[in-house]
């Protein structure tokens, strides 16, 4: 008997991370199964005196927020990593082991408007969140002990969300984090033995095959991975095999912010809700090397699964064995791609 993908238990390889992930397909055919609620919208006014992030506002001690009109970036106020950390090392027995890291984490608040998310912005508002995540990226690499530039988004407070306004973070830090870490090893890896880019080979597989595709333009695609875990997962990838921020065109700037507008009205649009995730970019290491083999991409990590309230855990098997997941990428992909480009709000 042939395997069949859409119905037998499989694991799928993870190229990127050398990864694995079971796929149990035969337990759900189809996301929607069980009860479907919808929750009711949050409305929240475009500035709130109480908001640490909104312009003119005061946040911790005596820092005060610009009257800012567009993006506004400052230094983390309970950063997580600091530039002054001794960096020494622990060793007990090569058993307790520690060693001191030296970083920077920022805010950037995306707009002075309390109320409007990334999906709900301008295509222009998106674009100079665009350009400061590229001068954030040039600034912050530049330094001599920064070696990774970790640019991410948590939406939603199931996502440990500490403030509605919309903002994103910024982590520099000495070392390469294990994440990018593994995607780096995997790269060369492929790199070496191919000569061209992993992600540049998998994009032109997955544009043949065209099952997984859930938006592009001329200068991305966005599509669910093969071996995707989360329910909704997907991928940004660059159609130019470049690795940078700072590699980017302006034509490729523009085409950023299209499809992160794309991708995240789509998300809103699954279940009408302003839809919660992590996401966050993987540009190469600013750690002084070329990094021929590094591709840009972003990668969009939601954890809702059959409505707005039925949310994905990563609990028992997942966190002892194996990540797993029921529905495939292509049944995620089908949905995701019907899905209207205009805001449900404004429809």
């Amino acid at each position: 008997m042939a395997l069949d993908l859409s119905n037998h238990p499989h694991r799928r390889y993870n190229p990127l991370t050398g990864e694995w992930v079971q796929v149990s397909p035969h337990r759900t055919q189809r996301p929607w199964q069980g009860k479907q609620e919808r929750i009711p919208g949050e409305e929240k006014p475009e500035y709130d005196p109480k908001c640490y992030l909104c312009p003119g506002n005061s946040r911790a001690g005596d820092a005060k927020n610009e009257e800012y009109e567009s993006t506004f970036v400052f230094d983390n106020d309970f950063s997580a990593l600091l530039p002054d950390t001794p960096n020494e090392e622990f060793n007990k027995n090569d058993l307790l082991i520690a060693k001191g890291e030296k970083g920077i984490c920022r805010v950037i608040c995306f707009t002075p408007r309390h109320d409007l998310t990334l999906p709900e912005m301008e295509h222009s508002q998106i674009r100079n969140v665009v350009d400061v995540w590229v001068k954030e990226y040039e600034e912050l690499g530049s330094r001599d002990y920064i070696n990774y530039v970790q640019i991410f988004e948590n939406k939603g407070e199931i996502m440990g969300c500490s403030n509605p306004h919309p903002h994103g973070q910024i982590w520099a830090q000495q070392t390469i984090p294990e994440e990018p870490k593994k995607e780096l090893i995997q790269q060369k890896e492929y790199y070496s033995k191919h000569g061209r880019t992993l992600l540049s080979d998998y994009l032109k597989l997955e544009i043949q095959e065209d099952e997984r595709i859930v938006a592009q333009n001329d200068h991305f695609v966005v599509l669910v991975p093969f071996w995707a875990f989360w329910p909704f997962e997907t991928m940004v990838i660059s159609r130019r095999p470049f690795a940078r921020f700072t590699d980017m065109t302006d034509e490729e700037r523009d085409a950023l912010a299209d499809i992160i507008k794309q991708i995240t009205v789509k998300y809103d649009n699954i279940f009408e809700i302003s839809f919660p995730y992590s996401a966050g970019f993987h540009p190469a290491p600013t750690d002084g090397k070329d990094h021929p083999e590094w591709h840009f991409h972003m990668h969009f990590y939601p954890p809702l699964l059959r409505s707005a309230t039925v949310k994905k855990f990563r609990v028992g098997y997942e966190m002892l064995g194996n990540q797993q997941r029921d529905i495939t990428a292509k049944a995620s992909a089908d949905l995701m791609k019907l899905l209207s480009d205009v805001h449900y709000k404004l429809r």
